[in-house]
């Protein structure tokens, strides 16, 4: 895998109702700071976007956030991150993000990680990229995400292969093992469903 300098990661302006899910982004955001890899997130400063933001800056990492113009008038932009870049709507958010990343990585969040989280893999299926895609597990918060993979496969709207586009990991080392394995996209988890 190519030398990783950037990561996008998609997680929930809320705190959520677990402690650990703040806990386990503040210790991505320690790591990503000693391992001098930038944050590049959505730009908000609350819940654990705001905690793994706060962590990598703290360890003297940067940070890129992006957000929507109607996001920043709201005022919950973070606006202690090394860049932040305003943008007009969320799909020009997204693609930034994309553009911006050379790995993606999903924490416990709501729909809109979730609509995150399924488009980058979307587009790794799609030939679109080849950067590895990492789901840490926080206290089985993504158990039945990895069900509804297993159900798409089983219905026959997916090749197994379609599996192998991301990894799902249950600590913060796992997500640096994933992303030094990752490999390539076989090339029939697009061909077979042409």
């Amino acid at each position: 895998m190519k030398n990783i300098k950037s990561i996008a990661v998609y997680c929930g302006s809320k705190l959520g109702v677990k402690s650990t899910y703040a806990m386990v982004a503040r210790e991505l955001g320690a790591q990503m700071a000693e391992r001098g890899i930038r944050l590049v997130f959505g730009g908000g400063r609350m819940g654990i976007m705001g905690e793994v933001a706060d962590q990598v800056l703290a360890g003297g990492g940067r940070v890129t956030g992006v957000i929507p113009q109607f996001l920043d008038d709201l005022e919950v932009a973070h606006k202690g991150v090394t860049e932040l870049i305003v943008v007009e709507n969320m799909h020009e958010r997204k693609h930034i993000m994309f553009t911006r990343s050379d790995a993606f990585v999903i924490l416990p969040g709501g729909l809109g990680t979730l609509d995150e989280c399924m488009e980058i893999i979307t587009w790794k299926q799609l030939q679109i990229h080849a950067c590895p895609i990492i789901i840490l597990d926080v206290d089985g918060y993504w158990g039945s995400l990895k069900e509804l993979f297993k159900d798409i496969v089983e219905g026959g709207f997916a090749h197994p292969k379609s599996l192998e586009l991301f990894s799902i990991v249950n600590s913060v080392d796992g997500v640096f093992e994933a992303i030094t394995s990752a490999t390539e996209p076989d090339r029939i988890v697009l061909e077979s469903h042409l």
